[in-house]
């Protein structure tokens, strides 16, 4: 009898927690940190609840007109709850971690994302979103989009490889008056590349500072740049100047010099990263046919 009692009582408590699980109001008022992550919460129909934004969240333009709480991994409490948010989401880079426990300690809810560039974070992450904005049936509906997009430009860079060779690719990543980071494994702009039919051309883990010496050995058929105050001519300008060996490598002597927006790379997989994907694909194979939206739905 006490172990048919207990039992009821124990169903009875789940039910209890799962009933105020349910009933336990969504948050209205969020602020982001991360440029895919402000992304995907607009995208997911949450735009009308962000209240603040970091300065990498720079898309849609609309982010643009929302108060500023700095950059992602310089964040200040003050500035922060001074927007009264009951959440605040971002990716695993934003911080400082003190930060964060202040924010926290003052009764907002934390929510920090991975921001590794794979499929598998980026659907758990959009559910995540869904759950917090009351929608997971449309994160589901979002996701499954874009992995049907991204299985389209695979078929077609596959073909393309048929008859093309994938060209070496060097990322540089950095901002005028800087030494450039070059984009090594497990980084967004290491997916991207592989994604678009590139063959990135290091091996190191993350973002690491390259020297001449070592750029003109490597000596990329093409090299591309993400410049985080300067873009499309300024920016290989100002690389070339600041990096002579730059110019003898075979991806300047053939004009192959290609910009990507830098935004795309913060936060994990965002929206826009599809888009990336096609740009960089463009400049790979320049006599390929386009990767546009009309050509990806032809069987």
């Amino acid at each position: 009898m006490r172990l048919v009692v207990g039992l009821a009582s124990l169903c009875a408590g789940l039910l209890f927690s799962q009933q105020a699980a349910a009933a336990e109001p969504l948050p209205q008022r969020w602020v982001s940190a991360g440029g895919s992550v402000s992304e995907w919460v607009v995208a997911l129909g949450g735009q009308e609840k962000l209240v603040g934004v970091d300065t990498t969240s720079q898309h849609p333009d609309s982010l643009k007109a929302l108060p500023s709480i700095g950059y992602q991994r310089q964040l200040a409490a003050e500035g922060i709850l001074s927007l009264r948010p009951d959440i605040l989401i971002g990716s695993e880079e934003m911080g400082p971690p003190p930060v964060l426990a202040q924010v926290g300690a003052a009764g907002v809810r934390i929510e920090r994302l991975s921001s590794t560039a794979d499929l598998a974070t980026l659907e758990q992450n959009l559910k995540l979103i869904g759950s917090l904005l009351g929608d997971e049936a449309r994160a589901g509906q979002a996701f499954a989009a874009y992995s049907q997009r991204l299985q389209r430009q695979a078929e077609w860079v596959a073909k393309v490889l048929q008859a093309q060779k994938a060209p070496r690719v060097l990322f540089l990543l950095g901002h005028a008056g800087s030494s450039p980071m070059a984009a090594g494994r497990d980084t967004a702009a290491a997916w991207l590349i592989e994604r678009a039919g590139g063959l990135n051309l290091t091996h190191h883990h993350g973002y690491k500072a390259i020297s001449s010496e070592a750029l003109a050995a490597l000596d990329p058929d093409v090299v591309v740049i993400a410049d985080r105050r300067l873009d499309g001519d300024a920016a290989r300008d100002a690389l070339l100047q600041q990096n002579p060996a730059l110019a003898a490598t075979r991806a300047a002597r053939d004009g192959r010099l290609l910009s990507l927006d830098p935004t795309l790379l913060v936060g994990g997989l965002g929206p826009r990263s599809p888009d990336g994907i096609a740009a960089l694909s463009a400049g790979f194979y320049p006599s390929a046919p386009a990767l546009t939206e009309k050509s990806l739905s032809q069987p």
